[in-house]
């Protein structure tokens, strides 16, 4: 076992890491762009929600009480004539990324901790680099990635929108893991 307050260097170098993967994943590879397609009257449903004044918020619709809404008659005919819709409104005003930035390396510093308790619960000092990957890595894989596979399961997120973010989580898993083994305490 190794403790936990030995592992705060792979810890930090770790979330640096999987910070600078995710800037590679997203603003150089660019392979999330098509995550959210534009839709083809955007400004007539923007023009329509405005005056709604819809407070930022996670919302579906048609919503019901509960599960014995599923068997209202009213509630059916809604979600058969539809929209059914599941939408994060989020606050207008000015885009600005630093609090979002900020926000992903705490979560990324709290993922890698949590991957060095795993892995520092299991292993002791002196282990070979792939042990320490395997057990650093596979707890930052289930973080970033399987956590994401119920909102397709559930809410209808695409497919390929939660495979792409798997693969990124594959990628932080492997940057995570592969700092540890490379900082792991010798012994």
């Amino acid at each position: 076992m190794v403790s936990f307050m030995s592992l705060w260097l792979p810890i930090l170098a770790s979330a640096v890491a999987v910070f600078f993967v995710s800037f590679v994943t997203h603003m150089v590879l660019k392979y999330h762009q098509s995550d959210y397609p534009k839709l083809a009257n955007e400004d007539a449903v923007m023009n329509a929600l405005r005056p709604l004044n819809i407070p930022p918020g996670d919302y579906m619709m048609p919503c019901g009480a509960g599960p014995q809404t599923m068997k209202d008659p009213v509630w059916l005919e809604k979600f058969k004539k539809g929209p059914v819709v599941v939408m994060t409104v989020m606050p207008a005003g000015e885009m600005t990324m630093g609090k979002n930035l900020i926000q992903w390396f705490i979560y990324c510093v709290i993922v890698s901790a949590i991957a060095g308790y795993v892995a520092g619960s299991a292993l002791a000092p002196g282990q070979p680099f792939g042990a320490v990957m395997r057990f650093a890595g596979c707890g930052a894989f289930l973080a970033y990635a399987v956590g994401l596979w119920p909102d397709s399961i559930w809410y209808k997120r695409k497919w390929s929108t939660t495979f792409k973010s798997t693969f990124d989580g594959l990628l932080y898993a492997l940057a995570t893991g592969a700092v540890f083994a490379v900082l792991w305490p010798k012994g």
